[in-house]
């Protein structure tokens, strides 16, 4: 509504002070692109990743930190992500593989991290990130390790353990469901499809609201949204990117039963990123068999005051009834402190690798 000091020349004198804003933005990001392509260069010739968590992690905090408030601060994340990214587009073609199909949450994980100017792959298996990542086929792999309902990925663990690749990032993304129909209300909606899991976190939703409707499972929650897109009375329950990606209308959203469902990711490459003054670093150990030992073995980290956020057994897999111990830890193995947990550690344990060490995030509220 227009009022006495918001006159429709007010507005046009404001909207022109915007275009001139716009302006200079550009200017500035061809700038930044200009320094980007140089960096690229130098990169390239001394053997350097694209892919700089520790740098990323404080631009990320510089610009919030030079921020007035004015711009909402997850905006400013936002568009700092697709910045980042773009600038490295400019400095080599990354091609990220992913846990697929497209649209699932660890699609959405991969963008958070590198953003959508680079190449990103859906790969039909864990396993497969790996070996495309370890044959150098791609720069960097995104997979789940661990839900904050259902526990460790255990195939992530085991093959983080037959692997030489590191982990160097890792995103924390709540896991929203949201049920998304080319129809436009409830009423018309006759059947419900989706991942087994996805359709278990809403079962109690969609007996309150839709009990008349057929549930059937889907391979996945992109396949659960194509099929809604194609089928009237249809409805999927999946992500709000399976929506925007197959033009569907999101008819409830945030309809799974435990709002604390938090997914972890991690970024694997060649090697760990450098320290930031707040990372983590994890490892994988086994321990002798006699009593006592794995109380004497994470004394190492108390007598350091290095707090472990993680810990969980896993088959060795190499022989009956013996495990190993999958840790993550607050700190850097660059730091005194770290290392000399880590030889204390190998005091008591046969077997000690460090998986990676990366910038620490923090799970996400939905």
């Amino acid at each position: 509504m227009l009022t006495k000091e918001n006159t429709p020349d007010e507005v046009e004198h404001l909207r022109r002070g915007i275009d001139e804003v716009d302006a200079e933005i550009v200017r500035l990001l061809d700038r930044r692109a200009r320094l980007a392509r140089k960096i690229g260069e130098i990169k390239r010739e001394r053997g350097l990743e694209a892919y700089a968590p520790a740098r990323e992690r404080a631009v990320f905090d510089r610009v919030a930190g030079l921020s007035e408030g004015d711009f909402p601060r997850r905006g400013l994340e936002a568009v700092f992500r697709e910045i980042i990214s773009a600038s490295i587009s400019l400095e080599a073609r990354l091609k990220i593989a992913y846990l697929g199909p497209e649209t699932t949450f660890t699609h959405e994980a991969a963008l958070r991290a590198f953003g959508s100017s680079v190449d990103l792959e859906p790969l039909p298996s864990v396993r497969e990130v790996f070996t495309k990542v370890e044959r150098g086929e791609a720069q960097h792999g995104v997979v789940p390790v661990e839900n904050s309902m259902e526990g460790a990925v255990t195939h992530t663990l085991d093959e983080l353990m037959a692997s030489t690749l590191k982990i160097c990032g890792e995103i924390y993304l709540p896991i929203s469901q949201n049920l998304i129909s080319r129809e436009l209300s409830l009423e018309r909606i006759h059947t419900v499809c989706s991942h087994p899991m996805a359709l278990a976190q809403v079962a109690g939703w969609l007996r309150r609201h839709l009990p008349n409707a057929k549930v059937e499972e889907a391979e996945s929650t992109a396949e659960a949204a194509r099929r809604a897109s194609a089928e009237p009375g249809v409805a999927a329950v999946g992500s709000n990117l399976a929506a925007e990606t197959y033009g569907l209308v999101t008819l409830a959203g945030h309809i799974q039963e435990s709002r604390a469902n938090t997914t972890r990711f991690i970024v694997l490459g060649r090697q760990w990123s450098e320290p930031t003054g707040r990372d983590k670093t994890s490892v994988v150990f086994s321990v002798k068999d006699r009593p006592g030992v794995l109380r004497d073995a994470l004394s190492a980290f108390a007598e350091e005051g290095i707090n472990l956020t993680r810990i969980e057994s896993r088959p060795s897999r190499r022989r009956a009834w013996t495990y190993v111990f999958f840790a993550d830890l607050q700190g850097h193995p660059s730091e005194e402190r770290v290392q000399r947990a880590l030889e204390s550690l190998e005091e008591y344990c046969p077997y000690v690798t460090v998986l990676g060490a990366y910038p620490e995030s923090a799970p996400e509220a939905i």
